[in-house]
């Protein structure tokens, strides 16, 4: 099952590729989708991944990654022995996040192992609202979790406080 990674070309009408503030901090995430337009696929069963570079105030698509042969949303191989996990891991390295509607222990493990922290949402949205949520946790005082995934370590300003 190779993944099929999809990108936009750069031409003179979009611009140029990497057009994101170099001093931002940035998040590389893949969002689980089966229509290009919103989180709304099991990570199992995802025939695609949206990935995106995100910073605080922009967001760029990256590409799309797609699958052909997946687990169906029980989690279900259609071939006893086939790993549908493996491979789906290897294609979303260099990502950050990952927003799916579930995963199960075993592709969850995986991912982890990968330094990539999965994100479970509860209900479908749309991908445009997924970035919206992350750059709001980017702004301010992000959580330790997502500190980590940045990259960025937290100052012990407590530290400096005068009695």
């Amino acid at each position: 099952m190779p993944a099929v990674h999809l990108q936009l070309i750069e031409t003179a009408q979009n611009g140029p590729q990497d057009d994101l503030p170099q001093d931002a901090p940035r998040l590389r995430i893949a969002i689980a989708t089966r229509d290009m337009k919103s989180l709304n696929a099991h990570f199992g069963s995802a025939q695609r991944f949206a990935i995106w570079d995100v910073t605080p105030h922009n967001a760029r698509f990256v590409e799309a990654v797609a699958f052909d042969d997946v687990s169906d949303e029980s989690g279900a191989h259609q071939t006893e022995g086939d790993d549908r996990i493996g491979p789906k891991v290897e294609a979303l390295a260099g990502c950050n996040l990952l927003f799916v509607l579930a995963i199960g222990g075993p592709a969850a493990a995986k991912v982890v192992r990968a330094h990539i922290h999965p994100v479970k949402l509860l209900n479908p949205e749309s991908i445009s609202s997924v970035i919206e949520r992350v750059q709001a946790m980017m702004v301010g005082n992000p959580p330790p979790w997502l500190r980590k995934a940045m990259g960025v370590k937290r100052s012990m300003d407590f530290l400096d406080e005068d009695d």
